[in-house]
């Protein structure tokens, strides 16, 4: 398990883990944010970019990688939030460096892009930002989930190509970490409607559905479950084909903040897992609203033992849909690159599909009128060239 020991710090605590990570040294950092109405990354980007300056950091270059969107519709009064956010962002990163922007779905040509293609050619622009940084850091807080899962575990291959390494999660000692604006509640109000027919997979994450060698395999298919996602689940069955035999193991936030949210979800999902699949109550997985780290380990704790009981059959696939809130989204994302095999003739896959909404709807007030932890997910660096990390 290669965050056995993490660090992960929420609220006051993270901006102590900030001023002791920066101090004293010389940074070259890049940020990476996204441009969209969830106005909860001002508040992120305000306090670490404030620690920064607050510590004795030499800050000898830093750059804001903003991602733009082209293909969401939005509300009036949500597109006045988007234009706003990427603005007070902007404004906010200029203190501290510049700030470049990243067009997601348009090409160099100003060609609209498919749903796979854009994420692709966006993933490829950011790692192409990445350099001789001593810091980078992700902003999931504004970003939709398939982009942030896709950078995660691309920019953790690109500082981690070999996982079975000695001391792996000091990386050269450029330190990666995940910041999130967690708010829980205001994720569940989240609409996500009219799903794209076209299923797109993170990157490095699709041949476990899509090579012809492993068809015959059985499939074990993890759906992590959030309100309103309803749709876009019924979507990925169906464009990904999961036969009606896969073995399912619905994923429910417990413990969380709303003790009945777990029970909510799973009657909100009763019919199309459990009626018509079957599913027996025993496979749900409860893993921890608010700690990514263990629901990273229940994840690949049952991740593993599905592929050990399963190799007698020649081997199994493993299919992973996020719709959780953001924290547990992140954990199953670490949980996923950890499980995806290095070895080409490994007997088993892991593969991560997502039906992308066109739209999301959500009152803008609620947005506005959110008061998030901050969370931080150190994932490598220097704090891991001992031991044992402060977790």
């Amino acid at each position: 398990m290669l965050w056995d020991q993490y660090v992960f710090r929420r609220g006051s605590e993270a901006n102590e883990l900030w001023e002791h990570m920066f101090d004293n040294r010389p940074v070259r950092l890049l940020y990476i944010g996204g441009s969209g109405f969830d106005v909860r990354a001002q508040v992120v980007m305000r306090e670490c970019i404030g620690s920064i300056l607050e510590s004795s950091a030499t800050v000898e270059s830093a750059c804001l990688a903003l991602i733009n969107f082209s293909n969401y519709s939005l509300d009036e009064d949500l597109e006045q939030l988007t234009v706003e956010n990427g603005q007070k962002l902007t404004d906010i990163f200029s203190t501290i460096g510049n700030v470049e922007h990243v067009r997601f779905g348009i090409s160099e040509e100003g060609e609209e892009l498919s749903s796979s293609s854009a994420l692709r050619a966006g993933r490829d622009a950011i790692l192409q930002m990445v350099t001789d940084q001593t810091d980078i850091i992700l902003d999931a807080s504004s970003l939709p989930r398939v982009i942030y899962l896709a950078l995660l575990t691309s920019i953790l291959h690109h500082l981690i190509p070999d996982k079975e390494a000695e001391n792996v999660l000091a990386a050269g000692g450029v330190n990666f970490q995940v910041l999130v604006a967690e708010d829980a509640a205001l994720d569940g109000q989240i609409m996500a409607e009219d799903p794209s027919s076209e299923i797109v997979w993170v990157p490095g994450f699709s041949s476990a559905m899509q090579a012809e060698s492993v068809q015959d395999w059985p499939l074990v298919w993890f759906p992590i479950l959030g309100e309103h996602r309803l749709n876009q689940l019924q979507q990925i069955v169906k464009g990904s084909d999961i036969p009606g035999e896969a073995e399912v193991c619905p994923v429910v936030p417990h413990p969380s903040r709303d003790p009945r949210r777990a029970d909510r979800l799973l009657v909100e999902y009763k019919e199309v897992l459990f009626e018509s699949r079957r599913t027996p109550t025993s496979n749900v997985l409860y893993v921890h609203e608010a700690q990514p780290f263990e629901a990273y380990r229940q994840l690949l704790g049952a991740m593993k033992r599905y592929r050990e009981s399963m190799a007698i059959l020649g081997g199994c696939r493993l299919v992973v849909t996020p719709f959780g809130s953001k924290l547990i989204t992140l954990g199953a994302g670490l949980a996923c690159f950890e499980m995806r095999p290095q070895d080409l003739g490994a007997q088993y896959g892991v593969a991560i599909p997502h039906a992308e909404p066109t739209r999301y709807v959500v009152p803008a007030q609620a947005v506005s009128a959110s008061k998030p932890d901050i969370c931080s997910l150190l994932l490598t660096g220097a704090a891991y060239t001992s031991a044992e990390p402060d977790s």
